[in-house]
């Protein structure tokens, strides 16, 4: 195959919310047989066409950066983390919508990621304390992606939802909610795939079509860490 133009898109939640499983559906459009912890970034690619059946189409590669950890690891593991976040194109957040705490948890990694606060704390959405502002200027494309939807009792999912909403709309983000179990979900033509595929287009948009490329910066500024924290285990 031809050499293909690239974007780089750091997924990013909890352990155990199902990155892995999700990445592996995203890129092979199969379910993950058996999922494993991630530890330190797994890297697999999806083939995307842009702007499919326009005049303007073309195909990219689009890496995603499944990172392992927890948001509330120790200083010197998010200081490893940083080489990660370096020249990134794009946020995918993904949370357990059974998990109320890897929801909330999403600010503290997008914090992290977007090199706001070295060391976020607190978490920030129930308390009335969470300022939207922290994410008015940001130009990197952001998904939130809610995972484990079938889990969700049949009385609860209305409240789940409503949460969820307020979730993404902080992010000024599109979201989606799925189970990573059922390719169903993201099935050609669905509103969870033409989501998908406009949040992917706006990536490339940003870094091909924009000045500056938008792509995540001040991490010049960071200490720079050895590859050597590349272990795939494949996955969360």
């Amino acid at each position: 195959m031809a050499s293909l133009d690239r974007v780089k898109v750091l997924v990013l939640g909890d352990s155990g919310v199902g990155k892995s499983s999700l990445v592996h559906l995203l890129c092979h459009n199969r379910v993950l047989g058996n999922p494993s912890w991630t530890v330190g970034c797994s890297v697999d690619v999806r083939v995307h066409d842009y702007k499919e059946g326009t005049p303007e189409e073309k195909t990219y590669y689009t890496e995603l950066w499944d990172v392992g950890g927890s948001v509330g690891s120790a200083s010197s593991v998010k200081s490893a983390r940083a080489v990660f976040y370096n020249a990134v194109n794009g946020l995918i957040l993904v949370h357990d919508l059974t998990n109320k705490k890897s929801s909330q948890n999403l600010y503290r990694w997008s914090l992290e990621a977007l090199n706001k606060d070295s060391s976020p704390s607190g978490v920030i959405v129930t308390n009335g304390d969470y300022d939207r502002e922290q994410f008015a200027e940001n130009q990197v494309p952001l998904l939130v992606i809610g995972t484990k939807f079938d889990q969700i009792p049949e009385n609860k999912r209305n409240e789940v939802l409503t949460r969820t909403a307020f979730l993404a709309e902080d992010f000024n983000a599109e979201e989606i909610n799925l189970d990573c179990t059922n390719p169903r979900y993201l099935a050609a033509g669905s509103s969870n795939a033409v989501k998908l595929s406009r949040f992917f287009d706006k990536v490339i948009e940003k870094r091909y079509f924009t000045r500056d490329g938008n792509q995540i910066s001040g991490f010049s500024d960071r200490k720079r860490f050895g590859a050597g924290g590349f272990k795939n285990l494949h996955n969360d």
